[in-house]
């Protein structure tokens, strides 16, 4: 979806600015009467007039949205109106930027407006899944049911989410560890050896003089080395950010060794399970895959699912542009091809995420199997270097001792 800039006038006649996603102008001019107001000028957000939002992460977490959903579908389940239910949703929440959504939320429905609409005025609180979920909830008077299904989107999403990041804990950690125990050798350990070294009357070896000029380079240049990594990881980032950066580290991600066929798994598993929830909810499946390609976090497969919402939108069965692509695997496709030939799209859906999301635990718990050991090695070698080469011109002095 766009982003808009806006300028309307209420019912006071007070003047008042504000911004808000959708798929079109006439959307926001919709949603803006709709809410009582008299819109003066809605134009698109550019990189320049974007809003900018500057957080450390994304403040709110699928574990939050499934909390939310669960306990709003609760609520209007007893009976209790949408406006009464925010207001104890927002007394109940301990998130400050989640209490805060939830009381602007509540004023703008108290105002008139839609909870579709009010949601979506909150930026990226809320997401497009979950804001179309309770528009097509509105207007086919479910809306109960659309939260519960919201709700356990998000659960399996935060599950998902938990098993990458267990995947990735265990070599970042060691990873750290091991530069940590190279940083300590190489600045305090190797040093003390240096004035033994030079009182021997002997040839250092080849890897004894690599580690001494390493040492001394960490001791009196270790600035250079905080300098580089930084303008390293600087640019990697930068580059990151342009398209041309951006698409070739989304090729990457999909094919690196071992992360890869775990990451596209996981894509996968998310694909599947976003597109059952929102075509169950009665959402068109040209919609339901652009909101889909949306929430795509690698720019590679958004581009492949933006494209085929534009084939289906020409009557092409969504199967084909994806066994096309040539990044799916033949599951995903075959058992869509399946759910569209006989009608039963939602279920093949479900089964396909169920599979894939199974696929993502076992593939986490032998990923870890995997790396465990090699980094163990690896650790192993590093460390056994620098003794080694700390231990070679005490051997070359004993052996000269023995010799004599």
């Amino acid at each position: 979806m766009a982003s808009f800039s806006y300028v309307v006038i209420d019912k006071k006649g007070k003047e008042s600015k504000g911004a808000m996603e959708a798929i079109n102008e006439e959307k926001v001019n919709r949603s803006l009467r709709a809410a009582g107001y008299i819109p003066i000028s809605i134009v698109p957000q550019n990189v320049f007039t974007k809003d900018i939002n500057v957080s450390i992460g994304n403040p709110i977490k699928a574990r939050d949205l499934s909390a939310f959903c669960r306990q709003f579908c609760s609520i209007l389940s007893a009976g209790v109106s949408i406006t009464t239910s925010l207001h104890m949703l927002e007394e109940q929440t301990e998130k400050k930027v989640m209490k805060q959504a939830i009381t602007s939320v509540r004023e703008n429905v108290e105002r008139g407006e839609t909870l579709a609409d009010a949601m979506r005025r909150q930026g990226k609180v809320f997401p497009p899944i979950l804001i179309n979920m309770v528009e097509a909830g509105e207007t086919s008077g479910s809306l109960e049911g659309s939260l519960e299904r919201s709700a356990i989107h998000f659960e399996k999403e935060a599950k998902l989410k938990a098993l990458m990041k267990k995947a990735m804990i265990y070599p970042t950690v060691v990873a750290c560890v091991a530069v940590l125990v190279i940083i300590i050798m190489l600045s305090y350990v190797i040093p003390k050896f240096l004035t033994m070294f030079s009182q021997m009357n002997v040839e250092m070896p080849l890897p004894t003089r690599m580690v001494i000029a390493m040492s001394e380079f960490m001791q009196h240049k270790w600035y250079v080395v905080i300098l580089v990594v930084t303008v390293v990881i600087l640019a990697i980032k930068g580059f990151q950010t342009l398209p041309n950066g951006e698409r070739l580290f989304a090729h990457m991600a999909l094919r690196i060794p071992l992360f890869g066929k775990l990451k596209k798994k996981n894509a996968c598993a998310r694909l599947a399970r976003t597109l059952s929830t929102l075509t169950r909810s009665g959402i068109s499946l040209i919609d339901a895959v652009e909101i889909t390609a949306r929430t795509m976090e690698n720019v590679e497969l958004k581009q492949i699912l933006l494209n085929a919402k534009e084939e289906v939108a020409r009557g092409i069965p969504l199967s084909l542009p994806l066994k096309e692509s040539g990044i799916f695997p033949p599951m995903i496709y075959q058992m869509i091809s399946i759910g569209e030939e006989t009608g039963n799209l939602e279920d093949m859906l479900d089964c396909v995420a169920d599979y894939f999301e199974e696929e993502v635990e076992m593939g986490t718990e032998s990923l870890t199997t995997i790396l465990e050991p090699l980094i163990i090695v690896f650790l192993a070698l590093i460390v056994g270097f620098l003794v080694i080469s700390i231990m070679l011109p005490m051997v070359t002095v004993y052996k000269g001792i023995d010799s004599m």
